[in-house]
């Protein structure tokens, strides 16, 4: 392994907006005594990124809180690197999207833009060569520097190393302290496999032949094990005529395997191959229509036949001669009309474990995709959808989102025996479209490509997304998004929503503290319409599942929303798998962070997830105040203030202050004086308690 400081012996300029053979020339031209090689252009076929924060530093304090984000390189991301005889030459202009792999604990802006961090390597002459920026806004989070890159030619993996994470000018600006631009507050490392998309050969210092190398390797994907995804969403569109109230939708999915193992894909009567799940949401309300983000549709599953062995994410396909699995790096397309088909392998969920993908044999006494007993009408089976959902009158300016999703438990089986290979949490793509028409028929048109790995809930613009996994090993996971506006003056709306992707256990309850004295209006709940049951559904009685709203109660310093329990009813309006429910309330309170609770249907203990809820009407705010080698400072005067109200208090001989009674809602700044001593100002807004505030003299 060769490690390379970015101080290289080749000008950097060499690397920017040159064509290939302006490139050979220059580095021949800098390197005389060499006369042959290969020059190759490669970018990040998959990798990795960690980044270790001090949470203390980033809000402006003195302490060593850290955490640890971790995130997936998007994959075939643009994040080129020049490599001449195997040696890096260096990064070239491009970016690398980051696909969260943990949850959030941010507020404000970086906990919006938490889904849609990239890491751009800038051209040169730039301030800093790597930054951290919002891939919606291009607002710069962190300025990166001292990063070391190593290359190992063998294994073409590229490791980032070492950059510190600064606060940058904007992001200064944005938390209320602009001389903080340049803070280190944290370090960021990349591990990547790279990949070539252009190889030269030189000999005698002239370019002797220039190849495009195929998207991949023809002969593999690049994921260990196998890895079912949604490569791309297509063809949206209303199937028969309505029926009541309602109608039934399909979109078209193609998967592709991203996985070095082929995926199994026996037929029925056969349980291992995938289902197909589909569903639809509207993002809509206030004045911008992103308040809200809301499900109003979702599918019973298609049983998954005969792998068609495509190459539609252009990783090169490694095919499967017989389409009972599909090939490493293969694609298999289902037309919107095959997922439509109401009795050509659709079944209900009811029977899925989307975790383990587990579902009866077609052949056992209980099918999964039976059809005996009931009557088709134009939604049976389809994405269930309300027409009053649609209709552009009723939601005018709404935006829509289909998503798919594949669960196979041929990733499960693989990851008991590979655990460190387990690609289940991965399967869910969504595409954003435009609906035409006020009532049956509508009709669609896509407005955005297919966004690959990532749920429907993404697209929430403005909303902070929190991650949960409650049992990494024997269960999936789950995503709550919130977002808080200020619809006009002195009142506050918290929207919430909480997206069960593969959690088996469901989810029977949501709770927010509710600080005494703040009492909530116009609380509301939302869910997308259930399927009716039909004999040999897979739910108690053959019932179907219950549509039943969930139950609001105010007690106990928390409001909270629940459906029945399991032992009360089996068929109760939980939160099962790939569905998501909505809670809502408006309060006279700004938001604070908070946790939130978490209540599971089936089995496992409540958890509690961050968010933002009503602040209570004051709180305390504390602190020390010390020299430059910390030691407390008595005796100073210390004032808070936000221009209308101030308050003074004196440290005690070891440096320590409390004020109690800050009425919150407001932003405030703390001075403090001493002779001898010099201490600079602290802006904070105050909407919970707050200690460790920290004056250092000098500082």
């Amino acid at each position: 392994m060769l490690k390379v400081i970015l101080i290289i012996s080749v000008p950097m300029f060499v690397l920017f907006g040159l064509s290939a053979d302006q490139l050979f020339i220059s580095i021949f031209q800098k390197a005389p005594t060499s006369n042959a090689g290969t020059l190759e252009k490669l970018i990040v076929s998959d990798g990795s990124v960690s980044m270790d924060l001090n949470l203390d530093r980033l809000s402006g304090l003195a302490g060593a809180k850290t955490t640890t984000l971790n995130f997936a390189a998007e994959r075939n991301s643009f994040f080129t690197v020049i490599v001449y005889n195997g040696e890096l030459r260096g990064p070239t202009p491009g970016s690398m999207r980051l696909i969260s792999r943990s949850g959030s604990d941010f507020s404000g802006r970086l906990g919006s833009a938490y889904r849609d961090l990239v890491i751009e390597s800038r051209p040169w002459g730039s301030d800093h060569e790597l930054v951290v920026y919002d891939a919606k806004s291009g607002f710069v989070f962190f300025d990166i520097e001292g990063q070391s890159f190593d290359y190992a030619s063998t294994s073409r993996t590229l490791s980032v190393q070492n950059g510190r994470l600064l606060i940058s000018k904007e992001y200064a600006k944005e938390l209320g302290r602009p001389k903080d631009e340049g803070v280190i507050v944290g370090h960021i490392s990349i591990s990547a496999s790279m990949r070539p998309i252009e190889i030269t050969e030189i000999s005698d210092g002239e370019v002797k032949s220039d190849v495009l190398p195929a998207m991949a390797n023809p002969e593999s994907g690049t994921v260990p094990g196998p890895d079912v995804i949604v490569g791309d969403l297509s063809g949206l569109a209303q199937f028969g005529n309505s029926s009541g109230t309602q109608v039934g939708l399909a979109v078209g999915t193609d998967s592709c395997n991203f996985g070095t193992v082929p995926l199994h894909w026996l037929a029925t009567p056969e349980n291992d191959h995938p289902v197909i799940p589909q569903n639809l949401y509207r993002m809509s309300g206030g004045s911008t229509n992103d308040e809200r983000f809301e499900q109003i549709g979702q599918s019973s599953v298609k049983h998954a036949f005969e792998a068609l062995q495509n190459n539609l994410c252009g990783l090169g396909c490694a095919a499967n001669p017989n389409g009972t699995a599909l090939g490493s790096g293969c694609s298999d397309p289902y037309s919107a009309g095959l997922n439509a088909g109401s009795n050509n392998g659709l079944g209900s969920r009811a029977w899925i474990n989307p975790f383990t993908g587990a579902y009866p044999r077609g052949d056992s006494a209980t099918p999964p995709n039976s059809h005996t007993g009931h009557t088709h009408t134009g939604p049976s089976h389809r994405i269930l959808t309300e027409i009053s959902d649609l209709s552009t009158t009723s939601n005018p300016g709404a935006t829509y989102y289909a998503e798919g999703q594949y669960v196979t438990p041929h990733e499960y089986a693989w990851c008991q025996a590979n655990p460190t290979q387990c690609n289940m949490n991965n399967n869910v793509s969504y595409r954003r479209y435009n609906v035409t028409g006020t009532t049956s028929p509508f009709t669609f048109s896509a407005a955005a490509a297919t966004v690959r790995e990532r749920s429907a809930i993404s697209a929430w613009t403005g909303a902070t997304l929190v991650d949960f996994r409650p049992d990494d090993v024997n269960d999936g996971m789950g995503t709550v998004g919130y977002k808080v506006t200020n619809p006009s003056a002195g009142v506050w709306h918290y929207e919430y929503a909480v997206y069960n992707q593969n959690l088996d256990r469901g989810i029977q309850s949501f709770s927010v503290p509710m600080p005494d004295g703040v009492t909530p209006s116009n609380i509301g709940f939302h869910a997308p319409p259930q399927h009716p049951g039909w004999t040999a559904d897979g739910t108690a009685g053959n019932a179907g599942y219950s549509s039943l709203a969930w139950v609001q109660t105010l007690s106990n310093g928390a409001l909270t929303w629940n459906s029945e329990t399991f032992a009360q009813n089996p068929n109760a309006n939980a939160i099962r798998w790939g569905t998501l429910y909505n809670f809502r309330f408006d309060s006279n309170r700004p938001p604070r962070t908070v946790n939130a609770a978490l209540g599971f249907f089936k089995t496992g203990s409540p958890i509690t997830v961050q968010v933002q809820a009503p602040s209570a009407f004051s709180a305390m705010v504390s602190g020390r105040v010390t020299t430059s080698g910390w030691r407390g400072v008595g005796y100073a005067k210390v004032v808070i203030t936000d221009g209308n109200t101030t308050q003074t208090v004196y440290t005690n001989s070891f440096g320590f202050f409390t004020f109690i009674n800050v009425p919150t809602g407001a932003t405030y700044t703390i001075s403090v004086s001493k002779k001898r001593h010099t201490f600079g100002p602290q802006q904070m807004a105050v909407n919970d308690n707050i200690t460790n505030v920290t004056f250092i003299n000098g500082q």
